[in-house]
């Protein structure tokens, strides 16, 4: 299968990603004059050939309204780097002029949910209109509302690339929400940087559906070490948003001094990563390096492998226990409460237990990073006092869903391919939906779905 690989062991950020992937294609200046083309406000991106440690890779270069990502801080004064990252302009101070001298980077995010904001968008929460967008003042704020409606209304993008871009933003506003205790409806971000981070987020989305890999893996992600100076103090490294991003992914710190994972680039990844681990065995094709800003004594950049895999395997736990004391209704409940906390399967098995009884055997299969979760709803919704845990070998076919515009209606499909074998197979809840709106069978709407979408 196509398999891309993402090696973050300098962590990641929205351009290095966007760079590294742009080179794994062949016709990336195409994909450039389009995202130009856009008309996102003020924005121009341009590539440019980059060396770290000996190694030449791409660095996606994004300008608002003339002006580079690193000139300019937000009071018009030269001072160090800036850096604009999902839509916050935050200023690094020179060692020489900061007494504490921080080593770490600058806080790549600094959401504005202050009353006078809140207030300020509660009476202005009008949709742009097209002068508006392109005459956005650069002390003005965007909510997740107004970013969407920029994206869903104003970029001529597939409805598939607008949701991928619009669900990076609500993880980092999540993340943002969490971070600061305040609802996600009053986080803010700043303009001026929401318009480059868009750029920056709409070109790994293209770059994604246009590379249209079966499986993502993404290392374990260097997110760097000491502290980050932003608008709110002095913080820890990774910065609260990025380390709520990250939850359940694998980091780690390192000994490099500085924020080498962004919320942006924590987002992105986890957007899109099937699985984090470690390189599969893979037949590479491309491979593409995206450069950071930065020089340290590792080359700063993010590298993408892409490349075929064989079909595929995983590891899997399978977690069971015995009841002899549970009604269908609490088997069947349980067994709703397993499958939301993350269970892969959950099936029962009638057995005869001590004493003669007659019991259910409950089998749960479920990915190791959800064991703790799932053991707590085990003992939660079922009556037992033990559970088994066994490592299994689990050979899947590749599954991924699409939806398809038919004359019936809006449907998901389910295909799978591997060993040699291809299936499609149409989402439950669609073709029940339409058998009963159209008063027909199951079997009438598959034969006209297969019809309509030219299925063998």
């Amino acid at each position: 299968m196509k398999t891309l690989y993402l090696d973050c062991g300098m962590g990641a950020a929205g351009d290095m990603l966007a760079a590294a992937l742009l080179e794994l294609i062949p016709d990336g200046d195409d994909l450039l004059e389009h995202v130009n083309a856009l008309g996102i406000p003020g924005v121009h991106v341009r590539r440019e050939k980059d060396v770290k440690c000996g190694i030449t890779g791409t660095h996606v270069s994004v300008t608002v309204d003339g002006v580079e990502e690193e000139s300019i801080d937000r009071h018009g004064h030269s001072h160090g780097h800036i850096h604009r990252e999902h839509g916050h302009v935050l200023e690094e101070r020179n060692h020489e002029e900061d007494e504490n001298h921080f080593e770490g980077d600058t806080c790549h995010h600094e959401c504005h949910h202050d009353h006078e904001d809140i207030e300020e968008h509660h009476h202005d929460s009008h949709e742009y209109s097209d002068a508006e967008i392109h005459n956005h003042d650069a002390h003005h704020h965007s909510s997740l509302h107004n970013i969407e409606h920029i994206v869903r209304s104003h970029l001529d993008l597939p409805k598939k690339v607008q949701d991928d871009i619009m669900a990076v933003y609500q993880l980092i506003a999540e993340a943002e929400s969490q971070a600061h205790g305040v609802p996600v409806t009053e986080i803010h971000f700043h303009e001026v940087g929401t318009m480059d981070a868009i750029a920056d987020i709409a070109m790994v989305c293209m770059l994604m559906a246009r590379i249209s890999p079966d499986e993502v893996v993404v290392s374990p992600v260097h997110v760097g070490s000491g502290q980050v100076r932003c608008a709110h103090g002095i913080l820890p490294v990774p910065a609260p948003a990025t380390a709520y991003i990250l939850k359940d992914v694998p980091i780690y710190g390192g000994n490099i001094r500085g924020e080498l994972c962004t919320p942006t680039g924590a987002a992105l990844l986890k957007h899109f990563a099937t699985r984090f681990g470690s390189m599969p065995v893979m037949r590479t094709s491309a491979i593409g390096y995206g450069m950071g800003k930065k020089d340290f004594d590792a080359a700063n950049c993010v590298r993408a492998i892409l490349g075929q895999t064989q079909d595929k395997t995983d590891q899997v736990l399978e977690l069971s226990c015995n009841v002899d004391d549970m009604t269908a209704e609490q088997i069947g409940f349980a067994m709703e409460q397993l499958f939301e906390g993350g269970a892969l399967d959950v099936y029962t098995v009638s057995v005869g237990m001590k004493k003669n009884r007659p019991g259910t055997l409950i089998r749960i299969v479920c990915r190791e990073q959800d064991r703790e979760e799932l053991l707590a709803l085990i003992f939660r919704h079922t009556t037992t006092i033990g559970v088994r845990e066994a490592k299994m070998q689990r050979y899947v076919l590749d599954r991924k869903v699409e939806e398809a515009e038919t004359p019936l209606g809006r449907i998901r499909c389910k295909d799978s391919a591997g060993y040699g074998v291809k299936r499609r197979k149409y989402e439950y809840d669609d073709i029940s939906s339409i058998a009963r709106e159209k008063e027909m069978s199951l079997d009438q709407v598959r034969t006209l779905l297969d019809k309509y979408l030219h299925q063998d």
